[in-house]
Order: C-alpha cells, then structure tokens, then sequence
C-alpha cells in the first residue's frame, strides 16, 4: 500500500541513550490464539507493513485480545519501549472546540482513513526498535504500528500540515478523525472534492465501509452533532443507567468518569455530584477498598 511521503511526515522514537534495551521473554499462547496471530501477521507482510529482522536489540511480545465481534485482535505490548520515548508534546486539539465548531452545518461528511497509522513511515533507524515475536520469527515494523508512544502527535502533526488550508475553514480534525462541513449541498461537494483531491495527492487512503457522506446529524468525537446543536451521545447515558450500585472504590471512580463525560449537559453537574466527591474522598481518607467497609469505619 502506498504511503505518506517521508517529508510530509514519518515517525522518530527518540529513545534516550541511558536506557537499556529490554528483549521480553516470549510468551506462549494456545491455538487458537496462534491462529490469530498467524493470520494477522500474513496480512501485514502481505501489506508490507513489517519485514522479518535478525538479532533484535529491543524485543516485545504480541498481545492477543477479543473484539466485541468475538474475533482476535493482535497487538504488540510496547510497555518497556515506549518508557524509554520522551513525550511529543505536541498540541492535540481541544475536543469540546472542534464540536462547537461543527455546530449549525446541515451537511456534514466523516472521513476514516484505512490502517491509518500505518500510512506513516517509521524511521529507518527505529524500524528494528519496534521488534516483535512469534512462534516462528522475529519481525519489526516498518510502517508506525499501534501502541507506540506518541503515535497519536505524529499523525496529528501531518493532518495538520496536509489540511493546513482547510483545517477550521471546511474541515475539522482529531487524530484520525475528521470532518468535512457546509452549510449548503453545493458548498458541501466542493468542500469534498477538495478534501479527496488533498488525499489523493499525498496518497492517503480511506476506508470505504467506515465514511459517512452528507449526513445531516452524526456522532463526532463522542457527541452527536447536527445543524440545530449538540446533544449528548445516548451510549453514555445507557452505560450510567446499566450501571449496578457502586461497592468499591474502583467503580465510583467509574462512576465519576462517567458523569464527567456528560457534564456538559448535566445542569449545575458539580452541586449535584458533590456527594460522590465527598464519599469518595472518606473512603480514601479511611483507606478502605470497599462500601461496605466504609460504613463500618
């Protein structure tokens, strides 16, 4: 698959010089699992996304973890690597800006891009850094995998500068999300033709069973948007009330984030989730794990 020109943007780790390579000892997986692994390998080769490699310095196992679908999911635990990689601190956009932003546009359409990490290019030099291994072979990435730190800043900086004549006139991106928005049907399909012909050039591709086309409500960056406002996503309202009472201190921290989330649309949220706070900071205080030990204390 093609990908992003090495001068536009490719991803550089930056390890420190005092840290130590870590090899990680191999993990062993049952067959069905390996099955996993097998195919997922097959198809990055296939892609050219990894190639095979000799006498690693730094070396990671693979991850198997299920989908919601119920298959396998084939990562690779970058856990040592990416402790030794300082922070790209790069800026992010601010989420509630760019959903106040796409406010009051009655065509909208949301572009994924296909693999979109791996269109960015790893540094040759770090290429052997990202080793991971399996069964059989040892293999590095050639292609910026998942996982890595700072993975999310390097194709936020390219997003940024291929869109910078668009980014916060017709287009509003974070990360690998993006949005293209107009007020008029016709203004809508130049800003589109637009937008493709930029990925086109720079040989971006996108994932066709993922793009939405001139929607005229959508969700966006975990709200639903449309031309009259912002509402809140109904998924999370649905996980607060699936929610079981809280019993330990772990799922009032869950709660907490959850309510966080909504905030934006909770009125006078903080008078309201005041005792949360409040319990929360008791149980701390009593060093307590549970609710129930707490109301003993």
């Amino acid at each position: 698959m093609p990908e992003i020109d090495r001068k536009i943007a490719e991803h550089k780790l930056s390890l420190s010089a005092d840290v130590p390579p870590i090899r990680q000892k191999k993990r062993n997986f049952g067959c069905e699992k390996q099955r996993a692994i097998k195919e997922e390998v097959e198809k990055l080769i296939a892609a050219g996304f990894i190639r095979e490699i000799a006498y690693p310095t730094w070396l990671a196992n693979v991850v198997v973890v299920k989908k919601t679908t119920g298959k396998w999911r084939m990562c690779v635990d970058f856990t040592d690597l990416n402790r030794a990689c300082p922070k790209d601190f790069y800026p992010l956009p601010k989420i509630e800006r760019l959903v106040d932003s796409s406010v009051g546009h009655s065509m909208m359409s949301f572009l994924d891009a296909f693999s979109s990490y791996h269109q960015i290019r790893m540094a040759e030099e770090d290429e052997r850094h990202t080793s991971f291994i399996t069964d059989h072979r040892i293999f590095c990435y050639k292609v910026m995998p998942f996982g890595l730190k700072n993975a999310g800043a390097t194709y936020q900086r390219m997003i940024d500068a291929v869109f910078h004549d668009q980014n916060g006139r017709n287009l509003e991106a974070y990360v690998d999300v993006l949005l293209v928005k107009n007020r008029s049907k016709e203004g809508h399909l130049e800003d589109l033709r637009e937008t493709l012909e930029t990925y086109r050039g720079h040989n971006i591709r996108l994932n066709p069973s993922k793009n939405i086309f001139g929607a005229t409500h959508e969700k966006f960056l975990r709200r639903m948007v449309s031309n009259r406002g912002i509402k809140v996503n109904p998924e999370k309202i649905q996980a607060v009330l699936n929610m079981n009472p809280p019993r330990t201190v772990t799922e009032i921290q869950k709660l907490n984030g959850r309510i966080t989330a909504l905030s934006r649309f909770i009125s006078k949220m903080g008078d309201k989730c005041l005792p949360f706070s409040r319990f929360f900071a008791r149980i701390t205080q009593h060093g307590t794990t549970t609710v129930s030990e707490h109301s003993t204390t």
